[in-house]
């Protein structure tokens, strides 16, 4: 049965409503007392050429697509960019056992007539549309993103994004899933680019390519991308249960510079002409808001500025 990750991108926001002041003025109080670990179980990670081919159900605008295809590609690129890079928050995901994952885009797929309908019932039917693509061997994965009018299960309610696995043994493959937030719960699966629902209400940041929808889909996408290398088979590097597992990125939920706490995203840095807050630079010059990833090296929460 395939395994997915189940998570909020607001729970620290959460936490924080609930939180003591004092504590939530030092956060580094809980770090020195319990230091994040995640487990390794000793399953298999993705490392080496991986391909990530692209399901688009719904619709998508061409400005859309380029912008998260532009960050897919900038994940292992070559090409010199300012830093921070997309590509430097990438390499951290080498330090795990097995060395680096190179990312490369693979097939895409447009579904714009929605074959499924514009609600995706169950998690078999998200699965079930890794087929489009053809054959998804072991060293690919296929990420199924829905526009802003697609409701799937459980989202808005209990995830932002999932990643699961299917096949047999060694046929086994990995894919994911992303939704577009915008237009239902831009307060829970857009933040920071959108005022929370609970938790401290403080202002929301502007987003770095003007779409508060695509930019939450960076986030949440760079969250289930890291989770699948790191565990693409619920044996891989997680902390609490297989079945809803703190993962390399969503165990620092919240988390995009440094000093952040509960309900405030940490320093991060802003374009002097929009003003827009980012903290990684991509290909063709896109700037991207990336969540703090689990570094095994110094089991902590690593961000880039």
């Amino acid at each position: 049965m395939a395994s997915s990750i189940i998570f909020l991108i607001l729970l620290f926001s959460y936490l924080g409503f609930f939180l003591d002041p004092s504590f939530a003025r030092s956060p580094s109080a809980l770090v020195e007392e319990q230091p994040l670990v995640l487990k390794y179980h000793n399953g298999p990670l993705l490392k080496g050429k991986i391909t990530v081919n692209l399901v688009w159900y719904g619709k998508f605008s061409p400005i859309q697509r380029s912008i998260i295809v532009d960050f897919l590609r900038s994940l292992s690129s070559e090409v010199e960019t300012t830093a921070p890079s997309v590509s430097y928050w990438w390499k951290t995901t080498a330090n795990y056992r097995g060395g680096p994952a190179t990312v490369v885009v693979g097939k895409q797929v447009l579904l714009e007539n929605y074959p499924l309908g514009k609600y995706i019932k169950t998690t078999s039917q998200l699965a079930g549309l890794v087929s489009e693509v053809g054959e998804n061997p072991h060293s690919a994965i296929t990420v199924v993103l829905t526009s802003a009018d697609v409701a799937v299960d459980g989202f808005c309610m209990s995830r932002c994004g999932t990643h699961g696995s299917g096949g047999l043994s060694r046929s086994r493959f990995a894919y994911a899933w992303v939704g577009n937030s915008e237009s239902q719960c831009p307060g829970q699966c857009a933040w920071p680019f959108h005022q929370p629902i609970y938790g401290p209400q403080t202002p929301p940041l502007v987003s770095p390519d003007g779409d508060v929808g695509v930019d939450g889909m960076i986030i949440n996408l760079a969250t289930v991308l890291a989770g699948t290398v790191t565990n693409p088979f619920d044996n891989g590097y997680f902390q609490g249960p297989a079945d809803a597992p703190l993962e390399a990125v969503s165990a620092c939920t919240g988390i995009f510079g440094s000093g952040a706490y509960p309900g405030y995203p940490g320093a991060v840095l802003v374009d002097k002409t929009t003003g827009a807050s980012y903290n990684a630079i991509g290909l063709n010059g896109r700037k991207y808001l990336l969540p703090a990833m689990w570094d095994p090296r110094s089991s902590t929460c690593k961000t880039l500025v």
